[in-house]
């Protein structure tokens, strides 16, 4: 069924609201977890004197800290 423009759709429900909420948080605890095993191993190449992987690794880092900004965006905009 196609929606109409000037109509809002239909809150979700507490249940699919709830799936959605279980869902983000998992992803963010993968990214969380990613992050950390990043700076990890950021750290032990720093100090074994490998400086060609800092820069892409904060890259990626700033990256998932975007995706993670986003999903708490999405977030806030489905409460509202």
């Amino acid at each position: 069924m196609k929606q109409r423009r000037g109509r809002k759709s239909p809150p979700f429900s507490r249940e699919q609201r709830l799936a959605v909420v279980h869902g983000i948080l998992c992803f963010v605890l993968i990214l969380a977890v990613l992050q950390l095993w990043l700076l990890t191993a950021t750290m032990n190449a720093w100090l074994g004197g490998d400086y060609g992987v800092i820069w892409p690794a904060a890259i990626v880092s700033i990256l998932c800290f975007g995706l993670n900004l986003g999903l708490l965006r999405y977030l806030y905009r489905m409460e509202g």
